[in-house]
């Protein structure tokens, strides 16, 4: 009795491997009788492929190398007086904050990144054609045109077509949604380094606004700490006239030595929150698109698709 039960499992196994070789076969045999259709597909992806790698135009990146500046104003010896002072300032009523607080350089990074900053630099330097019309770049004349359909560079008027509550001229919503694609602000953990890198139709362009976005970062950071700086000097006379505590009058004196040196640090250095290692460039070479890894991922996808439908055509023909 086992014996037979052996061998009527080892004649399934059998003729299940056996099963397996024929469907395989079959498989093949149904890819081999349909290679010219596979082909056929295939081709025509990889000439798609190819039209729309052609068609894509150049991109150029370039990017600047960033270093926190030191943060020797303000920061350490306000930190110290809170330690220092912090009891006997708060029974007067006057808190002079614990330390911690937002990383100034990430703090920056933040502001960079932001809805505010980015509308401030596109009205400030008037770049909004550029970002938002910009078709092609000539490099005979280091150029750009513009798509004809959304603006008229020669009267430098928004002629675009669009339904409201949009209008004819891009918002500032819109120009942020496109400026934060072409926009990189990057911080390594490791070293703390940041890099600033733009993406435009013209490497002249990315360039420069590279270096606006390094220059305005510094002055807007600046401009922060000198009116908070000029505000807590103000304050902090108010609160002399009010205490006769030598040792308070004492703590408030030495707090707008603190402020006077923010103001002062402020004025004599440009490059405030970032100090630049690696400056910008105007790159040679472009960044993007990758023409050719385009047209094997075309022709790749053309040839999977044409063998699941060839396989797709045959299984339901034969299921009919």
């Amino acid at each position: 009795m086992s014996n037979e039960l052996n061998k009527y499992q080892q004649d399934s196994e059998f003729g299940n491997r056996q099963n397996d070789e024929i469907d395989l076969r079959e498989l093949f045999s149904v890819i081999w009788q349909g290679k010219w259709l596979i082909i056929a597909i295939t081709m025509v992806f990889a000439v798609g492929a190819v039209v729309f790698a052609i068609n894509q135009p150049n991109i150029y990146k370039s990017e600047a190398l960033l270093s926190p500046a030191d943060s020797e104003q303000g920061g350490g010896g306000l930190a110290a007086l809170a330690g220092q002072f912090g009891g006997l300032a708060s029974m007067a009523g006057i808190n002079l904050g614990g330390g911690g607080g937002v990383d100034k350089t990430q703090m920056a990074i933040e502001v960079m990144k932001s809805r505010q900053f980015a509308s401030d630099f596109i009205q400030n330097h008037d770049i909004l054609p550029d970002l938002m019309a910009a078709e092609k770049w000539n490099m005979a004349d280091n150029t750009l045109s513009y798509d004809v359909d959304l603006y008229d560079a020669a009267r430098k008027n928004w002629v675009r077509d669009v339904k409201p509550p949009f209008k004819p001229e891009p918002s500032m919503q819109e120009a942020f949604k496109v400026f934060s694609k072409i926009i990189a602000v990057n911080s390594a953990k490791e070293t703390g380094m940041v890099t600033v890198s733009v993406e435009h139709l013209s490497p002249a362009v990315a360039h420069q606004w590279v270096n606006w976005l390094v220059q305005d970062i510094n002055n807007v950071m600046k401009e922060r700490d000198v009116a908070e700086a000029i505000k807590s000097t103000a304050f902090l006379e108010s609160k002399i006239q009010q205490t006769n505590v030598a040792d308070i009058r004492s703590i408030l004196y030495k707090l707008i030595e603190e402020q006077a040196k923010t103001i002062m640090f402020a004025e004599v250095r440009d490059e405030y929150v970032f100090k630049t290692i690696d400056p910008a460039l105007v790159p040679e070479e472009k960044s993007k698109p990758k023409r050719a890894l385009i047209c094997v991922l075309g022709t790749m996808f053309g040839g999977m698709l044409g063998v699941m439908f060839v396989l797709i055509r045959y299984f339901v023909r034969k299921n009919d």
